[in-house]
């Protein structure tokens, strides 16, 4: 369960670096492209936890997988419309990358 435990405290502590991140978009991508953006991650965690507590913990872990990808996606599209700067892109992909890092090595020890 270790690796379970440092999933939850890496996207907590993810979610703790881009909310604040999401709140300097401009007006018009804050409400649109920042509020998708959150609710993604946020379901991500939301995921991670009832997959920690759940006798189902594939199912969720592959849930959240997916959504961790359509993030990636997201927080890209945010990078390439200027909304992030270089520094922060690396920073927040490289957070995703280890998240899901753990969470593939968290479905390979449940299989």
């Amino acid at each position: 369960m270790a690796s379970a435990e440092n999933i939850l405290t890496l996207t907590y502590d993810f979610l703790l670096y881009l909310i604040p991140e999401l709140s300097k978009y401009p007006r018009d991508q804050k409400f649109l492209l920042g509020d998708r953006i959150q609710t993604l991650a946020l379901d991500i965690l939301d995921d991670f936890i009832v997959a920690y507590y759940s006798k189902q913990k594939l199912e969720r872990l592959r849930q959240a997988n997916l959504k961790l990808e359509r993030l990636r996606y997201l927080i890209r599209l945010s990078h390439d419309l200027k909304l992030i700067s270089n520094k922060k892109y690396g920073i927040l992909a490289g957070k995703i990358n280890e998240i899901g890092g753990t969470t593939g090595n968290w479905i390979k020890s449940i299989r």
